[in-house]
């Protein structure tokens, strides 16, 4: 189950996501694109975990809340239009 994590912080790391997320279930990929000029974080990622039960639970806990000073967006992925 995917989830998009929006309003990062472009120092935000996949070792703290999985922390952040690991506390409703197993993460089993955190992908924080980059820019392909620049190689800098976009501002957002992608978060999936083990269980639809899971990430209803992480998007209830964590949508709104802080991580590195920012407010989090946290919603399921949809395909591109």
């Amino acid at each position: 189950m995917k989830m998009y994590v929006g309003n990062l912080s472009f120092d935000t790391t996949k070792e703290e996501l999985e922390t952040l997320f690991g506390q409703h279930g197993e993460v089993t990929d955190v992908h924080l694109p980059t820019d392909r000029d620049t190689g800098r974080p976009r501002g957002f990622g992608f978060v999936t975990m083990d269980s639809a039960g899971a990430m209803e639970s992480a998007i209830e806990n964590i949508d709104g809340t802080e991580l590195g000073g920012r407010t989090l967006k946290v919603n399921e992925a949809r395909p591109r239009n």
